[in-house]
């Protein structure tokens, strides 16, 4: 028999072996999902949360969180330049086609990542930030743990395909938590529509984002074996939720299902009068009086115990300067009622400081942190001296 027609039938056995076999995957695939309340931490309706499956390019979003720490503690700045490594311009598709040698900013890297998806610039971070990105994978799964992603652990910076790592809905659901209350400055980036590399322009995976009133972030990720996974934030009104779903077998399934997730999540919180915290975190014994404004009472008026929260910074310098910029950014009649808190809490083994505004009513809160939030910057009202963190409440 001819040694050209062996071969042929040899790719045409084992193509249609695959498609066979991630035809019957995808058949017995269940489907994970979860929505919360971003204010709150509450779950508002889950299914198959805890099943540990494939994260595909949703793992992009711990890289991103860890840069986004890099760039709030100053260790990288959006303009700097990394290396582009012959491995990380090798990484397969999605990618912008990055060449090993040159160099990509920061900024462009994450824009590609966010709105691309793509492979070769997630390694680009991963390498910049960890040496390599096997050492990279190591400080994301140890910062998995460090923001209670318990069921979580990764082995590349990008998603793609392999074995050991795995992710479940709930976990998802913590690092976007994580990634909207933690870097409020950063957050805004998942809206990105399109961005331009060498003449060519790359445009948004998520389709929610013009698709569903309200979204304005995150990711989506896609392997055969892990199917069509999303996690995204839609707010209306003031309120927020964030939704995961995972395990679908089309793109069209799975928009359909988070959105339909979101459209019920905001409707069973919208018109909420009180907002319940998250559980609350015994804080390590810090000295405040090096930060005495952090002990600040905006007001003894029973009526006016309630904060605005802007961000949570790792430096108390930042927490403060975010807050007192943000305060101008409120209508006079309620920034003149304002002062600033600074709030330490424990992260892991280190000390986040949350930026508050306190000394409002709460409708005047209510009414300022919408305004703020239509001008796509982060907030949520909270009493004041209660202490949150990123949890998820049943």
């Amino acid at each position: 028999m001819n040694s050209k027609f062996i071969r042929l039938l040899f790719c045409l056995v084992t193509t249609f072996s695959v498609i066979g076999n991630a035809s019957a995957a995808a058949r017995s695939r269940s489907i994970s999902s979860i929505v919360v309340d971003a204010a709150t931490g509450k779950v508002i309706s889950s299914s198959n949360a805890d099943e540990r499956r494939y994260p595909a390019s949703l793992t992009k979003l711990m890289t991103l969180y860890i840069a986004f720490d890099a760039l709030d503690k100053g260790a990288l700045k959006p303009s700097d330049r990394l290396k582009i490594s012959r491995f990380a311009a090798n990484r397969e598709p999605s990618k912008i086609g990055v060449r090993a040698g040159e160099t990509i900013s920061v900024d462009l890297a994450i824009k590609a990542i966010i709105v691309k998806s793509a492979n070769d610039c997630a390694t680009v971070l991963a390498e910049a930030l960890g040496g390599t990105e096997d050492k990279f994978a190591q400080i994301m799964t140890q910062t998995a743990r460090e923001l209670g992603m318990k069921h979580t652990t990764f082995k590349n910076a990008s998603g793609l395909p392999h074995k050991d790592q795995k992710t479940t809905a709930r976990d998802m659901a913590i690092l976007g938590s994580a990634i909207y209350h933690h870097f409020p400055e950063y957050y805004n980036l998942f809206s990105t529509s399109k961005f331009q590399y060498k003449g060519t322009t790359f445009y948004n995976h998520n389709h929610l984002l013009k698709q569903f009133k309200g979204t304005d972030g995150m990711k989506t990720g896609y392997t055969a074996a892990a199917g069509y996974n999303i996690v995204t934030s839609a707010q209306r009104g003031g309120k927020r939720v964030i939704a995961v779903t995972m395990g679908h077998n089309t793109i069209k399934e799975r928009d359909r299902k988070v959105a339909q997730m979101m459209e019920s999540g905001l409707n069973k919180i919208k018109g909420s009068t009180s907002t319940k915290m998250m559980a609350e975190l015994k804080l390590p014994d810090i000295n405040l009086d090096k930060h005495p404004s952090s002990t600040a009472l905006a007001s003894s008026a029973e009526g006016d115990n309630w904060a605005i929260q802007v961000g949570a910074f790792s430096n108390y310098s930042k927490a403060r300067n975010y807050a007192l910029a943000v305060q101008t950014q409120l209508k006079p009649a309620y920034a003149s009622k304002t002062s600033v808190n600074v709030e330490p809490f424990s992260k892991g083994y280190s000390v986040v400081y949350r930026s508050q505004l306190t000394g409002l009513a709460k409708n005047e809160a209510d009414k300022s942190c919408y305004q703020l939030q239509r001008d796509k910057k982060s907030c949520i009202v909270v009493p004041v001296n209660k202490k949150t963190q990123i949890a998820m409440v049943n």
